[in-house]
């Protein structure tokens, strides 16, 4: 624990230099919308994941973070993808996108977060705003930013498999990436900003096995990979291996939440393709330009950072009274109104 506590000191130095440019509310969000109805939110969620992080699984804070993206990038921050496949209410799970299935995890870390905020405030926190908390206080307690949550949303009653089918993907071009983004009003800043989250976590190599020994169907390697580290993933993720072996997504911390990725693509070790890209793409200079500042000043990758996870939880909202509060977040709300065969079932919260 000791650990996880200076890794907590330093990331506070942070927090400083980003709060008071983001405090305030933010389109129909505000920071303060929990304070009389949970004012723990904050506190239960971070401890729950801290004890994760630090007794069981060092992975979650990456695991958390991917599922707060994937959920975004898909008909908004609604919660969709904790959604179970529900035949009696017509959903689809978006667990088994390519991006998603045997991939995507932490949903017991969702569950349990979620049974202390029932037990604490029931009826109150959404399972999107869970996530929203989750993925700030999963940085925070890797040693990046802590900011301000902006909070308010609530969460769907449906799914989107085929939106989940076109999520970003590690095999992606520039251009291909750039698009996806795009298409979410997230521009090129935000994309560079956002990858950055690949400081942490790990990558099967399944997602990336693509560049090792016949790329594009060259007969040949990925020129932009540097040779020992071509040669230390050719051993890892042989032809013909195991395509579920995991490795670290960022070799040189890879639990710390830094400014290293950028640096890592400027040595030419980006794990993934679409990582790599962003700086050995000829003529990329509206990204090329953003990885070589943030790897030179990890407060300003910092800054954009917070401001792009800002600017991406605020996609496709619901507030107000759309939507519901699921009370379990792998399946909407059916409430039975009156009793026996008469009763029907509607969603109430």
């Amino acid at each position: 624990m000791s650990g996880l506590k200076i890794v907590m000191a330093t990331a506070l130095l942070y927090v400083v230099l980003i709060i008071g440019g983001i405090s305030g509310s933010y389109g129909q969000l505000s920071p303060t919308f929990y304070d009389e109805t949970c004012p723990n939110v904050t506190n239960i969620i971070q401890d729950i994941v801290a004890d994760v992080l630090t007794n069981s699984d060092p992975r979650i804070g990456a695991s958390l973070i991917r599922l707060h993206f994937h959920d975004c990038f898909v008909h908004g921050c609604d919660g969709s993808l904790l959604l179970d496949n529900d035949t009696a209410n017509g959903i689809v799970t978006e667990k088994d996108a390519g991006g998603n299935r045997n991939s995507a995890r932490g949903f017991d870390v969702v569950d349990r977060i979620k049974a202390a905020l029932e037990q604490a405030c029931p009826a109150t926190v959404s399972c999107s705003d869970l996530l929203t908390i989750a993925s700030e206080r999963s940085v925070f307690l890797s040693g990046g930013p802590g900011w301000t949550n902006q909070l308010g949303r609530r969460d769907g009653r449906i799914a989107n498999l085929s939106g989940a089918q076109i999520l970003p993907a590690p095999f992606d071009t520039l251009d291909l990436i750039k698009r996806k983004f795009s298409d979410l009003k997230l521009d090129p800043i935000d994309l560079v900003a956002l990858s950055g989250a690949h400081t942490f976590g790990r990558g099967r190599c399944v997602t990336f096995s693509g560049r090792l020994f016949n790329f594009s169907g060259t007969g040949q390697p990925d020129p932009t990979i540097d040779a020992n580290y071509l040669k230390f993933l050719q051993d890892l993720c042989p032809q013909g291996g195991n395509a579920s072996v995991l490795t670290n997504i960022d070799p040189t911390t890879p639990d710390q939440f830094d400014n290293k990725y950028y640096s890592n693509l400027q040595a030419n070790k980006g794990l993934f393709q679409s990582d790599q890209e962003l700086f050995s793409t000829p003529g990329a200079d509206d990204v090329i330009e953003f990885v070589n500042k943030f790897s030179a000043n990890q407060t300003a990758f910092f800054e954009s950072f917070v401001s792009s996870m800002i600017k991406m939880g605020n996609l496709s909202l619901i507030t107000g009274s759309d939507g519901e509060i699921r009370l379990d977040c792998k399946r909407v709300n059916n409430v039975l109104v009156g009793s026996g065969d008469s009763g029907v079932y509607v969603s109430s919260i």
